[in-house]
């Protein structure tokens, strides 16, 4: 059968027409930027205000409940706050009139500071804290007999387990150095108490030992090595530590990262894990001057009952801390490779270390934290 050559055009127009309606048009797939975590520890330089950051998004932290977590510190009277991973500022935030540039006292989480300066003068072989007190200082530092006195070893002052009477609620014979002052209440290593003026003189154990003031000393081995600011300031009872927010994140950091800083040994491995580890038998929770979480009991700075309870149950186990007066708070937690500083004055109740504010906050931190 033949087809006249309008039908054949009209049947391929048909058909033509057909095969366009059947095809499906495929666009390109949109391209979405992935952010990923940076990896590596980062140490700010010496000297500059230059810090890497990280987002809450990169660590795929939960960042809708930031504003909460912000809003909860601010009420708490806080003025500084900084978290760093691998070194990295996540959160920096400043509250109630406070600025990146403003100072402030540490109270004792800087008992931390003296800790670590000691183990340097051990590391270095000018003292060992095994020997007595009395090597470094006056014969007749105490009002203890000679035999009382001489159980005291470097160690006893480290770990707050002298047995010196601690006078609590008194603060002028608690913070008191002169040898008055000092009262035998139990054989060394027998008693835990949180005692000021027994802490204090480990600044003299240093300074007769290395034959170089505490301060420069201190300053020349940690501050300027890691680049933090602040100065030891003598205020109307004691010699305190005062520095900016960044600086306590740049001692976080450097005991986070095992006292090293960057390819710098500061503080020996030795040292560092016996400082950061149960001192004495009483208070579990107590390294040298540092506050330690995850174990079986812990007790206070004024009393001397023992709690069976961790120090922070709602913090990680393994976090340690340098805590002080009016809730300074500088967290380290190794297995999150995380340093948390909170700087400001008191959330709520009187207290010299260890506070509620410590487990409020960390739940807190947890909605935020992965």
């Amino acid at each position: 059968m033949k087809y006249s050559s309008s039908v054949i055009l009209s049947i391929l127009l048909l058909v033509l027409g057909s095969c366009s309606k059947d095809t499906t048009k495929i666009e390109p797939e949109a391209e979405t930027e992935v952010e990923i975590e940076p990896q590596g520890v980062f140490f700010p330089e010496v000297g500059s205000a230059s810090w890497e950051t990280v987002t809450p998004k990169q660590l795929n932290w939960n960042e809708e409940n930031l504003p909460d977590l912000y809003d909860y510190l601010e009420t708490k009277n806080t003025k500084g706050f900084i978290i760093l991973k691998n070194g990295r500022i996540v959160v920096e935030k400043y509250f109630n009139g406070h600025s990146k540039n403003d100072e402030w006292l540490w109270y004792s989480a800087g008992k931390t500071l003296v800790s670590t300066t000691v183990g340097i003068a051990q590391d270095e072989g000018f003292l060992s804290i095994s020997d007595t007190s009395s090597d470094y200082l006056d014969s007749n530092w105490s009002s203890l007999t000679t035999e009382k006195q001489d159980l005291i070893t470097v160690k006893h002052h480290l770990s707050m387990s002298t047995g010196l009477k601690d006078y609590v609620g008194q603060t002028l014979k608690w913070i008191c150095t002169q040898p008055s002052c000092f009262d035998y209440e139990a054989d060394a290593g027998e008693r835990w108490a949180y005692h000021q003026g027994a802490f204090t003189l480990l600044k003299d154990v240093v300074t007769n030992a290395t034959k170089t003031d505490f301060t420069n000393y201190f300053y020349a081995k940690i501050r300027d090595k890691i680049g933090m600011s602040g100065a030891w300031n003598k205020q109307t009872l004691l010699t305190l530590y005062t520095s900016d927010t960044r600086s306590m994140a740049r001692w976080g950091l450097l005991i986070e990262n095992e006292g090293v800083w960057d390819t710098e040994t500061i503080l020996s491995k030795t040292y560092f894990n016996e400082m950061t580890n149960t001192s004495q038998d009483i208070n579990k929770s107590y390294g040298y001057l540092w506050w330690l979480n995850g174990k079986e009991s812990y007790m206070s700075t004024t009393s001397q009952t023992v709690a069976s309870s961790s120090l922070v149950p709602n913090a990680p186990a393994d976090m340690f801390a340098a805590l002080g007066a009016d809730d300074q708070k500088i967290y380290i937690v190794p297995s999150k490779d995380l340093v948390v500083v909170r700087c400001g004055d008191s959330a709520g109740e009187t207290q010299l270390g260890p506070s509620s504010f410590d487990n409020e906050l960390w739940e807190k931190l947890n909605s935020v934290i992965n």
